[in-house]
């Protein structure tokens, strides 16, 4: 059974959840990438629920059903303070999963102050410094397609593009999940077009060194999954990250690019569910 739940942002506004699982059981939170929704995860969130896990999976602000920043604002930060609370409202220290944008806010919310306490974290195939052209690919296909589409078949052109190596799904039902349909009839992703804006004051090269600074800093267990075929986690990428973190856990799924879990959901749950089980429940009750 999935409960629909809605968590208060830091500065008020409603971000979107689902929980699945046992009342008693250790709690797992999942967190999507950029311009995706909690639905990304109805696969993995139900294989962990099977398996005993308290599992709530949200949109972050933006996105899906969560409510739009008010001033078209989304730097990390806001993301980071948005985590800080929710986990304050689950009441017992998670694990993180945080594909993407979800593993930055992760690092950034728990590595610094006030530092959001967790049982542990999985970042799924990001780093502190990633692939600066694979990261301009992901944004240039978001900033290329926000404007909509004519219709869902149109959406579908636009994916296959963008991933051909994934067969084209039989039916567009679950690509329609992630489409809202406008007043003018057009079809339009389900996050905020601010969102990809383009930041003059952003910095990437000083950004990457707060993140690992931030990563460095976080007292819990940690597990990179990487796609071997990433486009955001180069190899150079990896070497870094394994000379930032010595103690963290690599795990690697062949073949699979950026969106893992997507490529290859078995093989992901292969790689965490072991880890998520070592360490869930082992944190201290999240004060607030």
């Amino acid at each position: 059974m999935i409960e629909r739940i809605s968590f208060r942002g830091h500065d008020g506004i409603s971000l979107a959840a689902d929980i699945r699982g046992p009342a008693d059981g250790a709690p797992v939170l999942l967190l999507h990438g950029g311009g995706q929704t909690r639905g990304a995860w109805g696969a993995t969130a139900d294989a962990l629920a099977r398996k005993g896990f308290r599992v709530t999976t949200m949109d972050l602000r933006g996105h899906g059903e969560s409510e739009w920043s008010p001033d078209g604002i989304y730097m990390l930060d806001r993301f980071a303070d948005d985590l800080r609370g929710v986990i304050a409202e689950i009441g017992e220290d998670p694990v993180l999963v945080g594909a993407s944008l979800g593993g930055l806010t992760s690092m950034l919310a728990c590595g610094e102050g006030p530092k959001a306490p967790l049982a542990a974290l999985v970042l799924v195939d990001i780093v502190p410094r990633i692939e600066r052209g694979g990261g301009d690919h992901v944004v240039g296909f978001m900033r290329g397609t926000k404007d909509g589409f004519d219709s869902l078949e149109d959406a579908a052109e636009a994916i296959a593009g963008y991933l051909p190596h994934r067969p084209r799904p039989k039916s567009l039902g679950g690509l329609a999940k992630n489409l809202r349909q406008g007043e003018d009839g057009r079809y339009y992703w389900r996050w905020d077009p601010e969102f990809v804006r383009p930041r003059e004051n952003w910095n990437p090269d000083e950004t990457s060194r707060r993140l690992g600074a931030a990563a460095q800093a976080i007292d819990a267990p940690i597990l990179m999954v990487r796609g071997t075929k990433s486009e955001i986690v180069s190899d150079e990428a990896l070497r870094h990250f394994r000379e930032l973190l010595p103690q963290a856990e690599v795990a690697e799924i062949p073949e699979a690019r950026h969106m893992v879990a997507g490529d290859d959901n078995d093989a992901f749950l292969g790689a965490i569910t072991d880890f998520v089980a070592r360490h869930a429940g082992r944190g201290e009750k999240a004060d607030g």
